[in-house]
C-alpha cells in the first residue's frame, strides 16, 4: 500500500515557510477572535509599561545584594554599575506596585457592579508592567486578565498571572496590536522605553487621524517620566501636532486620580 503524501494544513515545513505568512497572519487574528469571544471578553482595559520594571520587594533584594557586593568590592566597576542599577530600580518600583494596585481596584470595580460592560484588564502577558497588571487582577475573585505574549529571546512565555484560558503568544507586532486595540476600551500607559513608545504614539496617531473612533480615555501614569520624556507641548508650539491634541491623554501620579478618571468614563 502507498503512503498518503501530506496534507497542505499539516505540512510544517510549509506552514513556516515564507509562502505560508498570510496563513500564519490570519491564524493570528481568527484565533485570538474565536478564543476571545469563547471567553466573553469584549470589553478590555489595557496596560502598556516597561517589562524591566521590578516590584518593590524584589528592587530592595537587588538592592541590598549589590550593596554588599559594593561593600566588599568598592572599587569594582561591576560592583558599583550593579549599585547603580539596584538604585533605579528600587526608584522605578512604585509604578510596579501602583499598576498592580490600579488593575486590582479597577477589576474590583467592575467585578461588583450589579449590571454593566465587564472590563477586564490586559497586557502584553510578559514581565515588569505587564506582569503587575495582571497580578492586580488576579488578586480579585472572579478577576480575569488577558496576556498577549510576543515571542521574543528575552522573554519566556506568559507571566503566571494572566488567566490560563486568555494567554496567548504572537509572532507578529502588528497582530498583537490590533488585538490590543479592537477590544480597549481604556488605556493606561506606564513608563517605559521604545516599545512602550511605539504602543503610545501608534494609539494617539489612531486617535487623532479618527481610525479609532469610540472614545478611548488614556491615561499616561507618572508626571515625573512622562514631563521629561514626552513634550507634546512643544509639538503643539512647533504647529506640528493641534492645540487639542494636549487633551487626548490625562496625566496621573497617583492611583487615586487614575482610578477615578478610568470609572467616571467607563460608567
Amino acid at each position: 500500500m502507498n503512503k498518503l503524501p501530506e496534507k497542505a494544513y499539516k505540512n510544517l515545513s510549509f506552514l513556516n515557510s515564507p509562502a505560508a505568512r498570510h496563513i500564519r497572519i490570519l491564524c493570528e487574528y481568527e484565533e485570538t477572535r474565536q478564543r476571545l469571544l469563547h471567553e466573553r471578553v469584549r470589553n478590555t482595559i489595557v496596560f502598556f509599561g516597561s517589562a524591566r520594571t521590578r516590584s518593590s520587594e524584589d528592587a530592595k533584594a537587588m538592592q541590598e545584594e549589590a550593596q554588599a557586593a559594593l561593600s566588599a568590592s568598592p572599587d569594582s566597576p561591576d560592583a558599583k554599575l550593579a549599585a547603580r542599577k539596584a538604585d533605579i530600580a528600587v526608584r522605578m518600583s512604585r509604578y510596579y506596585d501602583d499598576a498592580r494596585e490600579l488593575s486590582r481596584r479597577v477589576t474590583e470595580w467592575s467585578v461588583n457592579r450589579s449590571e454593566g460592560r465587564e472590563y477586564v484588564i490586559s497586557s502584553g502577558g510578559g514581565p515588569g508592567i505587564m506582569e503587575a497588571a495582571n497580578r492586580g487582577a488576579s488578586e480579585v475573585e472572579g478577576g480575569r486578565s488577558v496576556g498577549l505574549g510576543i515571542s521574543l529571546p528575552f522573554e519566556q512565555g506568559v507571566n503566571q498571572y494572566v488567566t490560563e484560558e486568555l494567554a496567548f503568544e504572537f509572532h507578529y507586532f502588528f497582530t498583537r496590536k490590533y488585538w490590543f486595540l479592537y477590544t480597549c476600551k481604556a488605556l493606561v500607559i506606564f513608563p517605559g522605553g521604545f516599545g512602550t513608545m511605539d504602543e503610545l504614539f501608534e494609539t494617539l496617531t489612531l486617535v487623532q487621524t479618527g481610525k479609532i473612533k469610540k472614545n478611548l480615555p488614556i491615561v499616561l501614569y507618572g508626571s515625573d517620566y512622562w514631563n521629561n520624556v514626552v513634550n507634546v507641548k512643544a509639538m503643539a508650539e512647533f504647529g506640528t501636532i493641534s492645540p487639542g491634541d494636549i487633551d487626548l491623554f490625562h496625566v496621573s501620579n497617583d492611583v487615586d486620580d487614575a482610578f477615578e478618571f478610568l470609572t467616571s468614563r467607563l460608567g
